[in-house]
């Protein structure tokens, strides 16, 4: 009887393992498929980033030239404007932190200071609807600091009169 129990076990595993065989490859494929990243349309990476990533290329090899010294590296430039914006948002924790890192890079305070005092003296500039003018004008002070505030309209003089 034993031998019976055994060979009715044996061949139930068998059983068992012909019939999930063909299984449990789609069973692998499909959980293989459920760890694969996004699909492709919804994967960074549109026809908008290599122009964002272009434009960002542009803006370094443009401080590079413009400044001498390190205020032109690529990584003062990154963190150094980073610095400003937050100085600027009012986020001095961060803005601290960023600036212990801009100092580890051997990276001029100076030039945060004249940035950043170029960003207030063009405040009136600044748009805090738009997104980017912020950063735009970040940047414009970053390459130029010494760059000149808009001449204020001056108030219309009224003529004097004379009253008899």
């Amino acid at each position: 009887m034993s031998h019976r129990v055994f060979s009715v076990a044996g061949a139930l595993c068998l059983a068992v393992a012909v019939v999930t065989n063909p299984v449990a490859p789609a069973i692998s494929s499909a959980l293989a498929q459920t760890t694969d990243a996004k699909p492709a349309e919804q994967q960074p990476g549109s026809t908008a980033e290599p122009a964002k990533e272009a434009q960002k290329v542009d803006e370094y090899s443009e401080a590079q030239r413009v400044l001498s010294g390190p205020a032109g590296n690529p990584e003062c430039v990154w963190l150094g404007r980073r610095v400003v914006s937050l100085l600027w948002r009012d986020d001095l924790d961060t803005a601290f932190r960023h600036l212990d890192l801009y100092d580890r890079f051997g990276c001029p305070s100076g030039h945060i200071q004249a940035t950043f005092r170029c960003l207030v003296l063009h405040s009136a500039t600044i748009d805090p609807k738009a997104a980017d003018s912020l950063n735009t004008r970040v940047h414009a002070c970053w390459i130029n600091p010494a760059l000149q505030p808009p001449p204020t309209p001056s108030a219309a003089v009224p003529a004097p009169t004379t009253t008899r």
